[in-house]
């Protein structure tokens, strides 16, 4: 398995490391006006895309023994 990418709907696609985290991309949201709202569901404005290296802490920092 974590040598397959991964794809889901909540999170998009991404990797499962080596010590068994899943690494996504992050984003950073804002809330839209009522006014800016075009339909159901449509809350967000996506301000920032975090780059998944970024977005989670060094595999070398975390202390896994899996990674050992």
């Amino acid at each position: 398995m974590k040598e397959l990418p991964t794809d889901d709907p909540l999170f998009g696609k991404g990797r499962v490391r080596i010590d068994g985290r899943k690494l996504h991309p992050a984003y950073l949201v804002e809330v839209k006006k009522p006014s800016e709202s075009k339909g159901p569901y449509d809350y967000y404005k996506i301000r920032a895309t975090i780059p998944a290296e970024q977005a989670f802490r060094p595999l070398n920092e975390g202390g896994c023994s899996l990674v050992k």
